[in-house]
């Protein structure tokens, strides 16, 4: 029976080199590819992948946020995240989210195999890089390193703030949403109370900052 995997990436070029090299294997499936987070939580519900693989910063929902839904909702799914970032932000914001593996975007081909049978048997896969980062943050945690504030937001403020931080209006993000503008605007201000932050262009430098989007999404 063949491992059935979805690509997750906003760089269409990037998926199709995934997409041939996975498939020169012959117990390995590409049954669909998402251009952005919310993208790939819907095709998980149409396709019942075994395993997502997962870029990190895209538009509209990001990796991490992706993730966190995908594992809520269908627990037997696994993701990998692959990514170009090394930053413990990025690193810790998957795993957290329940990802079973990280690695990265320049690995060898042989690495994202192994990857993919590690995590399809209920064990987890980092690649070495990443390894030495998580086993640092675990270490800066105990000498009592503070949370970032972003982990007191709702799933649906962080929501709220990438969409802002792209640049959208509060109609359009309430429209892309299915919500009234008046509960955005809520959002939006339940979010800048919670981090003391008190105008958009210093939400979307947050953002940044914290690893929700980037420049060049």
């Amino acid at each position: 029976m063949s491992i059935r995997v979805l690509l997750a990436d906003d760089h269409k070029i990037m998926r199709q080199g995934i997409r041939s090299l996975l498939e020169q294997q012959p117990d390995i499936e590409v049954i669909a590819e998402a251009g952005d987070g919310r993208a790939a939580l819907k095709l998980v519900q149409e396709t019942s992948p075994n395993i997502v693989l997962m870029d990190i910063v895209m538009p509209d929902l990001n990796g991490i946020e992706a993730t966190r839904r995908i594992i809520a909702r269908a627990p037997n799914v696994k993701v990998i995240a692959l990514s170009m970032y090394l930053d413990t932000r990025y690193i810790t914001g998957m795993l957290s989210a329940g990802a079973s593996g990280y690695i990265l975007k320049d690995c060898a081909l042989d690495e994202l195999i192994r990857a993919i049978y590690t995590v399809i048997s209920d064990q987890t896969h980092l690649s070495p890089r990443i390894s030495q980062i998580v086993v640092k943050d675990y270490i800066d945690h105990l000498d009592g390193r503070r949370p970032s504030a972003l982990s007191f937001l709702t799933a649906r403020e962080r929501e709220v703030l990438q969409l802002l931080a792209e640049g959208m209006s509060m109609k359009e993000i309430a429209h892309h949403l299915e919500l009234s503008v008046k509960t955005i605007e809520t959002y939006r201000q339940q979010t800048m109370d919670k981090l003391n932050i008190h105008s958009v262009a210093e939400l979307t430098k947050y953002a940044i900052r914290e690893g929700l989007t980037s420049l060049d999404t």
